[in-house]
């Protein structure tokens, strides 16, 4: 039973989600917390590293809860749940493509979706943050080493992006990001500062 509910639950995912990764991640969290599959800290863990690995978030999550749940099996119910109807609304629309590009209740859906895919993204920024820094649950017991690590990278990307003209490819920010990570407790810890 298990992996029928893995596979619906991820296939409601795929199917709800606009706005690619970061769209789909407040469905994610609210589907594996409501279903006891991670906690939130968990959760939001995982996303971090989810971003620094290669693959959609989307499906890295499905694989990982479903091999939580169920095993290989379970990973594998999760993972064609969550890719399924993306597959599956690309091969209509290629199928109907150029008429679809000239309908206008088309262009009106799309310009519907495109505002609640951006609050979607934004809302997930922002939980992101707050729960980096330790004031996810406004109890502002700052997490330094996440706000150091955090305000180092804003000062650092938007620095490079002004001097270059060009923004710092993710790549360089993750390995940066992980760098100050470790630097930054390395230092609390010398100086006897519990992390």
């Amino acid at each position: 039973m298990i992996y029928l509910v893995l596979f619906l639950e991820f296939f409601k995912v795929g199917l709800f989600c606009f706005g690619g990764a970061f769209g789909m991640i407040p469905l994610i969290r609210d589907t594996v917390l409501s279903h006891g599959w991670l906690t939130d800290e968990a959760f939001y863990d995982f996303v971090g590293v989810c971003e620094s690995t290669p693959g959609p978030i989307a499906v890295n999550v499905a694989t990982y809860v479903g091999a939580t749940q169920g095993g290989v099996l379970g990973s594998a119910c999760a993972t064609l749940g969550v890719i399924m109807p993306s597959f599956i609304i690309i091969l209509l629309i290629a199928a109907v493509l150029k008429n679809l590009t000239k309908n206008v209740w088309f262009a009106a859906f799309l310009s519907g979706v495109k505002p609640v895919a951006v609050a979607m993204i934004l809302a997930t920024g922002v939980a992101l943050v707050l729960k980096s820094v330790g004031l996810a649950k406004l109890n502002f017991s700052l997490h330094v080493p996440s706000l150091v690590v955090f305000t180092v990278l804003c000062a650092v990307y938007f620095a490079v992006k002004r001097l270059r003209k060009k923004a710092l490819s993710a790549i360089w920010l993750i390995l940066l990001s992980a760098a100050l990570g470790i630097a930054v407790c390395l230092a609390l810890e010398y100086c006897g500062i519990a992390v």
